[in-house]
């Protein structure tokens, strides 16, 4: 079981301008825990804030994601970074 916390940051796909850091230009970040269960991706599910993750942490990558219970809005994408 993973024990390792992450912050889910949920960016614009495409953002014109100088190169900003994902914090700048996060819409939504959230700290995510671990919840001790797998996924249906295979990996371990994270949860907090609203947000229900499959995360890869090896990676780190969302392999699998829920935002208030529904599928990730087109346009956006999730980074994963240190919680």
């Amino acid at each position: 079981m993973a024990t390792q916390s992450f912050t889910i940051y949920l960016v614009p796909e495409h953002i014109e301008g100088p190169r900003l850091s994902v914090q700048e230009t996060a819409l939504r970040s959230e700290v995510v825990e671990p919840t001790g269960e797998t996924g249906a991706s295979g990996y371990p599910r994270y949860s907090g804030g609203g947000l229900v993750a499959d995360i890869d942490a090896a990676t780190p990558a969302v392999e699998a994601l829920l935002v208030d219970g529904s599928e990730l809005d087109y346009g956006l994408r999730a980074v994963v970074g240190p919680a």
